[in-house]
């Protein structure tokens, strides 16, 4: 393990709870693209609906988007 990274970890122990949170939102998120896993967060879930919903995209390129996280 890099020493910076070492560091930081140990850092994260002062943090706030939100804010460890956060950090393990993100490191959760870089664990599964380094499995070759995605999941779409709520945000891009809801981002899709509404492209759906608003006629922004079809429901066949909704569902190549869904095809993607599946990878």
């Amino acid at each position: 393990m890099n020493e910076r990274l070492k560091q930081l970890l140990q850092s994260v122990e002062r943090w706030s709870e939100p804010d460890q949170a956060e950090l393990v939102d993100i490191l959760e998120q870089l664990e599964i693209r380094h499995r070759g896993e995605y999941q779409p967060t709520e945000e891009e879930l809801v981002a899709l609906d509404e492209a759906e919903r608003g006629g922004i995209a079809t429901e066949q390129e909704i569902e190549a988007a869904f095809q993607t996280f599946r990878r």
